[in-house]
């Protein structure tokens, strides 16, 4: 039989207010004085909760607090549709009730104000003489620092006088969709906004060999920088074989035996834009491959050399007579068929040294 001795703590309770009494069992095994120390400890919180709460709900408190509320600018009373194309974005989070962010785009409005029938916003934005570096000027008076205008002097749009405002539009301007194959969402493709200008790689994204561009899986910005760049065509890496690298790596190698067009450049081979051969390939093979191993090996052509399909001069046989050389079989065929590992091979002896595999 356990023998009780009770300790008063003088805590209330909270519902009531009254002072209540709490007891801790002195002859209790240590597992109930640790569940009574929890207890006490709980009260404690309480009690400190309760007196921080009071102190963030009393008046004076309240009364010190100034109300903030966003302020529309007085652009909104007349162009509210462009207001609200920008408020909720990072050109309207600065905005204020004068309309300054408005200004710093489209020009002192201060003239504006007092008569809009009269006097318009002075801006190269809203200028029909104005250049392209003028209106980029703009733009590069807040996006200055941002690492992908690095080179936009460099670049081919900032010297043939392209805008900024020739590509982006801040106020998203509602315009008519186009209904076309692959189109997945209501706002145009990157390719499409490129195509405008670049009309010839548009329609080589058309063909039936392509890079998914117009399905809107790869962009145009995936390998250029429309922004400016050192390379001669503003690619991202510094040369083409690195750019394709960054997708194909299993082409990179290197291999113990390379294939040297593919070391120089993959445009040697194929067109990134679009072809109307497989594999985005320049021609259909073997006339490909024949651009550089006429003669070697295997018929280059129908009508030349001791293996076309005619017996030449000198050869065995009637001249002008069909050749019966089995080498002919291989004209017009695939090399693929045999050499498979066209990109470089890792192959000891002769298969790897013919890129056989």
């Amino acid at each position: 039989m356990w023998i009780n001795k009770s300790l008063t703590l003088g805590a209330r309770d909270y519902q009531s207010g009254a002072p209540r009494e709490s007891t801790i069992d002195a002859g209790a095994p240590a597992a109930g004085k640790e569940r009574e120390a929890m207890q006490l400890k709980s009260l404690l919180a309480i009690a400190a909760a309760a007196a921080a709460l009071a102190l963030v709900e009393s008046p004076s408190q309240a009364q010190s607090a100034p109300a903030t509320f966003a302020v529309a600018p007085v652009c909104a009373n007349c162009h509210e549709k462009a207001h609200q194309s920008i408020d909720l974005g990072p050109h309207g989070a600065k905005n204020d009730a004068q309309g300054s962010m408005c200004q710093a785009c489209h020009g002192d409005a201060s003239e504006h104000l007092k008569d809009p029938t009269k006097a318009k916003p002075q801006g190269p934005l809203t200028s029909k003489t104005a250049t392209g570096t003028e209106k980029s000027a703009v733009c590069l008076n807040c996006h200055t620092s941002n690492r992908h205008l690095a080179f936009w002097d460099s670049g081919k749009h900032a010297k043939n006088e392209i805008a900024c405002s020739n590509c982006h539009n801040i106020h998203d301007r509602p315009g008519p969709v186009a209904i076309a194959p692959f189109t997945t969402s209501f706002r145009a493709n990157e390719a499409d906004v490129c195509g405008k200008c670049h009309q010839q790689v548009r329609s080589a994204t058309l063909k039936p060999s392509h890079h998914p561009i117009i399905e809107n899986k790869i962009k145009c910005s995936d390998c250029h920088n429309p922004h400016g760049a050192l390379t001669p065509v503003m690619l991202r890496a510094e040369t083409v074989n690195q750019q394709c690298y960054s997708c194909h790596a299993e082409k990179r190698g290197p291999h113990v035996f390379s294939h040297p067009p593919v070391d120089d450049n993959c445009l040697s081979c194929h067109n990134p834009h679009g072809s109307s051969h497989q594999f985005l390939l320049n021609e259909k093979i073997p006339n490909l491959c024949q651009d550089c191993h006429d003669w070697s090996r295997h018929p280059g052509s129908f009508y030349g050399g001791q293996h076309a399909w005619t017996i030449q001069e000198g050869g065995t046989g009637t001249p002008g007579a069909p050749n019966p050389s089995v080498s002919t079989r291989f004209i017009a065929r695939s090399c693929t068929n045999c050499h498979s590992s066209i990109h470089g091979s890792n192959a000891p002896a002769s298969r790897g040294k013919f890129l056989i595999r």
